[in-house]
């Protein structure tokens, strides 16, 4: 997003320091790279670009069907915003009734975190709108419109190792700390993708690839089209590093808002009128840690290496005067650290893929079920319907042997409030995967893939669908 000279200077306002003004970027003439020749890497049946939920359950998904699989990442963890962006809160699993819809990949990741690396409710308390319940687990954001549900913190470390240890176990073969240069297109299929590493560029030809980047780096290079409107009302479009403390009392924190209000209420209004960033702290997976997912940053294009670089700046200033405020002001913080500082920048949206098909809310408000539902997502409300999810939505409209998973896959700006979320991501990255797999094996593209193949693939694999006859009875 373009903004003035003047706005780039209140936003690199961070630190004490001198406030540069806007450099001058392109407009400065061309310089010419010589043509090269790149060697051939590897080859491989599947090719899964970005480690991050989606990515990860993709890559795994289509190597326990057999395939070949490269899984290219650039940072040195799996998980990606779940672990390196230090979204520790996993939202949402499961329906207004307390069943578990995202199940599957994503599913299977959580039930591997041992005991202490995961806090959340009971699962026979999923659903409960039980009072007593829904007070106790509605601080630590696990109770929503007054019904438990099953969005536990956990220890992102612990994540990071399990990913990890998944991929490995099913035979994927990992890429790390490798980018994505440019995806190879030939005749209007993606045929793999070259790569960039401390080795130089170099080429993986596959036969399927799968773009989890979570910008849409492979579908956009490829030539297809990509919207990204906003709703300007919700916080969905803005970015943010997140940060852990430790050193914390969480149970004493909850103590003072419940048994002090009056001294709770007071103290939040301080913190409104003295910090330019107020705001509160959500408790991790152990009583000793917190993690701040902001303050959100809006007006940011998170493929704009100035905007990444000034949101990167404003959140580490933001930290240290929440840092000194909560010390001096807020009980339980008294002796509070900063434990780590995100390695990924918190990216909520940038470009989300035309596809095939299209998620939208006149849609899923109404419950729409689709023939071709590759998942389900809890919806926004105990109003609305669990939200069946379309195979199409994962497939470019022109270009062939590419499958899109994560939050770019093909929906309007209210579905991608959802679709976004780190469960939503291990649902589509899933269903990517499979079908990822399944052409492979096919020889064939996978908008040719037959629906119902690619649902009791996915049921084999643990995913939550609906039944075959209802799914067969759909639109």
């Amino acid at each position: 997003m373009t903004k003035s000279d003047h706005e780039f200077a209140d936003n690199l306002d961070v630190f004490g320091g001198a406030v540069p003004s806007k450099p001058t970027r392109f407009g400065l003439g061309t310089v010419t790279e010589p043509a090269r020749e790149i060697p051939v890497f590897t080859e491989t049946d599947v090719l899964v670009v970005g480690g991050g939920p989606a990515g990860t359950a993709a890559a795994v998904a289509a190597a326990r069907l057999g395939a070949g699989v490269i899984l290219a990442e650039r940072y040195n963890h799996l998980g990606g915003l779940a672990t390196g962006g230090l979204v520790i809160w996993i939202d949402r699993m499961t329906d207004w009734s307390g069943h578990q819809v995202i199940q599957g990949i994503g599913g299977e990741l959580m039930e591997r975190l041992p005991a202490d690396a995961i806090l959340g409710p009971d699962k026979q308390d999923w659903g409960s709108r039980e009072p007593e319940l829904v007070a106790q687990w509605k601080p630590r954001h696990s109770a929503f419109h007054d019904v438990v549900q099953y969005a536990p913190m956990i220890d992102p470390e612990w994540l990071k190792l399990e990913s990890l240890k998944a991929a490995r176990e099913a035979g994927v073969e990992l890429l790390l700390h490798t980018w994505i240069a440019a995806p190879i297109v030939e005749d209007g299929q993606v045929r793999g993708a070259i790569l960039e590493s401390k080795q130089g560029r170099m080429a993986v030809r596959a036969s399927v690839v799968v773009d989890s980047t979570g910008d849409g780096d492979m579908f956009s290079r490829s030539g297809e089209a990509h919207e990204g409107d906003i709703d300007e009302e919700n916080i969905h479009h803005c970015a943010n590093t997140a940060f852990l403390w430790a050193g914390c009392d969480t149970d004493r924190w909850f103590r003072f808002q419940r048994e002090e209000p009056e001294a709770f209420r007071e103290m939040t209004k301080r913190g409104r009128e003295t910090l330019r960033n107020f705001i509160m702290p959500m408790a991790g997976w152990r009583n000793d840690v917190v993690v701040f997912m902001g303050p959100r940053f809006s007006g940011y294009d998170v493929t704009d290496i100035d905007d990444l670089t000034a949101v990167e700046l404003r959140s580490r200033e933001a930290m240290l005067e929440l840092w000194r405020f909560y010390r001096e002001n807020a009980p339980g913080f008294e002796e509070a650290w900063v434990m780590l500082t995100a390695p990924q920048l918190g990216a909520r949206h940038s470009r989300r893929l035309v596809g095939a098909a299209r998620m939208t809310a006149e849609e899923w408000r109404v419950g729409r079920v689709y023939r071709d539902e590759v998942g389900v997502s809890p919806s926004l409300g105990p109003n609305f319907p669990a939200v069946s999810v379309p195979y199409g939505a994962l497939l470019p409209a022109r270009v062939d042997n590419l499958l899109v998973a994560g939050r770019h896959i093909s929906s309007d700006a209210q579905t991608h409030t959802f679709m976004r979320e780190i469960p939503q991501c291990w649902m589509t990255g899933h269903a990517a995967g499979v079908a990822a797999g399944v052409a492979a094996d096919r020889g064939t593209v996978p908008r040719d893939l037959d629906p119902a193949e690619l649902q009791s693939a996915l049921r084999r694999q643990g995913a939550y669908l609906r039944p075959e006859a209802e799914l067969a009875a759909a639109e």
